[in-house]
């Protein structure tokens, strides 16, 4: 009796034990199918950095065009955006029109990869043309046909397809003048059609309130003067805001003013006292990685976040069409700040308030800190790249960089950050007089834009009005942006607003 009673102990166990690994395979089972591809494994993040590579092309082969990149990267982000929309139970499109949602049924991974990679793909070789081979490239690494041109409404394909071509037609003329087409151009892609001129020239500032082009070298001996970027740029169409002036700040400082001279004074004294942590600042903020410019710039900090949080294809999706539609309006009211003033920046300041005194400055790559008069003086950046050729308040760095990092903070919903960089002070600016290897440390968004904004301050490019106003003018962009974001991603529980 006692060894039947055992058997059946034993035959329970050996029972369950039996449950228990069908159990853990059925759950393992589940797993992987539906498991997906996380951080830099997912098709956004890898599209992400396809855009940060053709980001810094574009820098190599037009020269900084911060305004400019930033409205490629946000479009091409509502096109992936666009594209997934039709895969999710709530999003809806900001330009995709007349595509029905898929079926629940439909709503796979593989689809969703295959929707936003024909947008991407198609939004990329519209903004960044002469990397289209690339593009290709990577297309045919995935498995798919570049040459694949459907716009069927019921396939992944023809839905990003479909997406792309509608981004594109409808920001064809959108204030940009991507195509040199409108009023009062001359058929040259991003050509000035405003008409504005500088009240100062480059040999004489009959306004010192006002901003003044300078010299920069050519690289082969000789001098130019860089005219402004994009002065027309207030006049392009925003996303998410509702009009390029919608947050516009209160005027600067004047000359004159003892605030004025109070913050040319705080330029001049910082570069005497930099120290190698923040000359690797100013270097890092103000190249970034791969020199992306702002936006790319925060797109990057953005996947850092992927990374960090192993974010999926969705998470990814979204976040990078909030980050970057953020980085283009921020740039669109910050341009409308630059242009509405028109105000002088420190390159300039300096030479007013310091002109036959002597002082103690920054000389060049090579020259150190050395005695000078203050019409010498310049900020810490290379001869070819002196100064952003455009007005000073507010900056752009600032602007841009207070409403990405306000757009990750409200798209996480914390403040952490937790990146770090390591790099040798000076490698950019002064290579044969480097100085030690530091840690760059950005424990939140928020500190990461203030450390952002105060870099432009020490490399001598901003006054702290331009830096103070830009941070709070991004963050109200971002605000706002959110708002839009979230009538798209959840229209339930929003209102959507024009765009």
């Amino acid at each position: 009796m006692r060894k039947l009673s055992l058997l059946l102990i034993f035959l329970f166990a050996l029972s369950q034990q039996i449950i228990a690994q069908q159990s853990i395979k059925s759950k393992n089972i589940y797993f992987q199918v539906d498991d997906q591809p996380v951080g830099k494994d997912n098709i956004a993040y890898k599209w992400g950095a396809m855009a940060l590579t053709a980001t810094a092309n574009d820098t190599e082969k037009f020269k900084p065009r911060p305004t400019v990149t930033s409205r490629y990267l946000g479009l091409i982000f509502t096109a992936v955006f666009d594209a997934w929309s039709r895969y999710d139970d709530k999003a809806i499109p900001v330009y995709l029109e007349n595509v029905e949602r898929r079926p629940q049924a439909e709503n796979t991974i593989t689809n969703k990869e295959i929707a936003i990679s024909y947008a991407a793909y198609g939004a990329m070789k519209e903004y960044y043309y002469s990397d289209s081979d690339l593009f290709t490239e990577f297309m045919i690494k995935m498995g798919l046909d570049p040459e694949n041109k459907s716009t069927d409404p019921s396939t992944p394909a023809g839905i990003g397809n479909l997406a792309a071509h509608a981004v594109i037609e409808a920001r064809k003329h959108d204030g940009s003048n991507q195509y040199g087409d409108e009023k009062n151009s001359n058929g040259k892609p991003y050509f000035n059609y405003t008409g504005y001129k500088p009240t100062n020239s480059p040999d004489e500032n009959v306004d010192p309130d006002r901003w003044q082009p300078k010299y920069f070298s050519d690289g082969k001996g000789g001098t130019f003067a860089p005219e402004c970027l994009t002065p027309y740029w207030d006049k392009v169409k925003p996303l998410g805001i509702q009009s390029a002036d919608q947050f516009r700040p209160g005027p600067p400082p004047k000359v004159g003013s003892p605030e004025m001279a109070k913050e040319v004074k705080e330029v001049m004294e910082l570069q005497q006292n930099m120290t190698d942590e923040q000359k690797a600042l100013v270097e890092f903020m103000r190249d970034g990685p791969q020199s992306v410019q702002q936006a790319g710039h925060w797109l990057n900090f953005a996947q850092a976040v992927s990374e960090r949080d192993n974010h999926n294809l969705d998470e990814d999706v979204k976040m990078y069409f909030l980050c970057q539609i953020t980085a283009m309006d921020a740039f669109i009211a910050c341009w409308d700040a630059k242009m509405f003033y028109d105000s002088a920046r420190p390159y300039a300041l300096v030479h007013q308030y310091y002109e036959d005194q002597i002082i103690t400055a920054w000389g060049g790559a090579n020259d150190g800190l050395i005695k000078m008069k203050g019409q010498q003086w310049r900020p810490y950046s290379p001869d070819t790249f002196l100064c952003p050729p455009f007005p000073g308040y507010v900056s752009g760095h600032s602007s841009i960089s207070g409403a990405c990092a306000e757009a990750l903070k409200l798209f996480t919903g914390s403040d952490e950050f937790g990146r770090s960089v390591e790099l040798t002070a000076g490698a950019m600016t002064e290579p044969d007089h480097l100085g030690k290897t530091v840690i760059l440390e950005f424990p939140t968004f928020t500190e990461s834009a203030n450390m952002a904004g105060f870099s432009r301050v020490l490399g001598g490019y901003h006054i702290q009005s331009d830096n103070i106003e830009g941070l709070e003018l991004g963050r109200k962009v971002a605000r706002e942006d959110y708002k839009f974001y979230l009538a798209h991603v959840n229209p339930e529980n929003t209102v959507i607003k024009s765009k």
